[in-house]
């Protein structure tokens, strides 16, 4: 069984010019992240209100940028909503929507508002989405909004050259995928996002540690742990029902026949779903270059993700990889 949380969440500092993440992250603490996609919805209220188990819980909360191509509430406007209610946001923002031009005027917006973190995504095919004719963008990668969103930041400028009054102060990051390297690969992706700028990953859900494990040996090889915060996917499964469609629809997701059988065999499955979660947590808690994880869930519940942390929090010892 998962220890009980003990009240760590009450002890993290502040907001401060650069973000409650930086800092933790900069403390080498372990980070519990979360994520909602907005609703579908222009009632404030109702937004925050589905927001608000994850309020001193998780260390940032990020907010989905129109995920699976789905029309929501903006990410920018859902950030906002969480900053005012206390909550640090992550701000997502992808390559699909938008030109260099809207861009740059989001991340400008952005940092007004007072967003310092960003996760920067492709952004998935409009074809599987809710709008299956829109005309997608992709007018940078995610690799050159990385790099617009650090000039402003270290420089003050946008793209252009033009001097950006204000100087934001972003925490900048970017998705990755665990998987088993052969022995031929090289990280070039995140050789060229670190180039770019970035400063930590939060990667797609991982259900095996031990590949995990191998991916993140492979990376310290090549000296990227040093440079970049790993914080690793991972979520409460409803079902096994849930657990093999999410292995055999979600793209680099794969569920260990293991988990499934436990699943299975559960009398109350998302009970049993949320004790491998919370399991997993402490494992990547132990595993040299995490920083943390992501705690995603289906449906965006966030109560059951606020369970999951409860669950799964103890007082640890700041965390040297």
């Amino acid at each position: 069984m998962c220890r009980p949380r003990v009240g760590r969440r009450n002890k993290v500092p502040k907001m401060t010019d650069t973000g409650r993440l930086r800092t933790l992250l900069d403390r080498s603490e372990f980070v519990i992240t979360a994520e909602m996609t907005p609703l579908l919805t222009t009632d404030p209220d109702e937004f925050r209100a589905a927001a608000q188990p994850l309020k001193g819980r998780a260390d940032a909360v990020n907010v989905t940028d129109a995920a699976g191509a789905r029309v929501s509430m903006s990410s920018m406007a859902a950030a906002t909503l969480l900053l005012r209610d206390g909550i640090e946001p992550v701000m997502q923002i992808t390559c699909r929507d938008r030109n260099r031009i809207a861009i740059a005027n989001d991340l400008i917006g952005a940092a007004a508002l007072g967003i310092r973190n960003l996760l920067v995504l492709t952004g998935d095919d409009p074809k599987g989405g809710d709008e299956p004719d829109a005309m997608p963008v992709f007018d940078l990668a995610s690799s050159e909004i990385i790099a617009i969103a650090r000039r402003m930041s270290d420089r003050g400028e946008i793209p252009s050259g033009r001097t950006l009054s204000g100087g934001p102060s972003w925490l900048v990051g970017a998705a990755d995928l665990p998987f088993d390297p052969p022995s031929d690969w090289k990280p070039d992706s995140l050789i060229e996002k670190i180039d770019a700028g970035a400063e930590f990953i939060q990667t797609q859900f991982c259900f095996e540690p031990k590949v995990a494990r191998r991916y993140f040996t492979r990376l310290g090889d090549f000296g990227i742990l040093d440079k970049l915060s790993f914080i690793v996917g991972v979520g409460p499964i409803a079902s096994a029902r849930s657990a093999k469609w999410m292995h055999d629809n979600l793209h680099g997701v794969s569920v260990p026949d293991a988990i499934i059988k436990r699943l299975q065999g559960a009398d109350d499955q998302a009970a049993e779903g949320r004790k491998i979660c919370c399991e997993l947590i402490q494992e990547y808690h132990q595993m040299p270059g995490v920083s943390g994880v992501h705690v995603m869930a289906p449906a965006q519940d966030a109560h059951s993700i606020a369970d999951v942390i409860d669950a799964s929090m103890v007082l640890t010892p700041a965390k040297a990889n």
